[in-house]
């Protein structure tokens, strides 16, 4: 059974940073695209970051020049490095594989809450 477990959420002030990671069992990270999604409550989950398995990353304009995505496959962990964080960006982010056609893997972990205040 494929998990998938999301860390690194707090309370920042807006200007802050902060490191995510997600770590999986029962699958590869290494043979894998790998994304982060965002969801803040009575919102869709938005895609807002992706590398895939040769390394490349592509960042939405929503969040570029201020997020970055990375994996050590080593430890089958991928990252989200975040700074100059915005109130916008409060939502709970979550990690998970996806297709060529960027449909999300069927399993989701629990995510991990990211608060910025004003």
């Amino acid at each position: 059974q494929v998990q998938l477990v999301e860390s690194g959420g707090g309370v920042v002030q807006a200007g802050g940073s902060l490191r995510l990671s997600c770590g999986g069992s029962g699958i590869s990270f290494s043979g894998n695209n790998m994304g982060w999604y965002r969801q803040a409550p009575g919102k869709q989950r938005d895609l807002v970051a992706v590398i895939d398995k040769y390394d490349t990353a592509n960042i939405p304009d929503s969040v570029k020049g201020r997020f970055t995505i990375s994996r050590h496959n080593a430890k089958n962990t991928a990252y989200l490095p975040m700074n100059s964080l915005k109130p916008e960006d409060t939502a709970v982010y979550y990690c998970n594989t996806l297709s060529t056609w960027l449909r999300p893997g069927p399993y989701w972990g629990q995510g991990t809450q990211v608060t910025v205040s004003s």
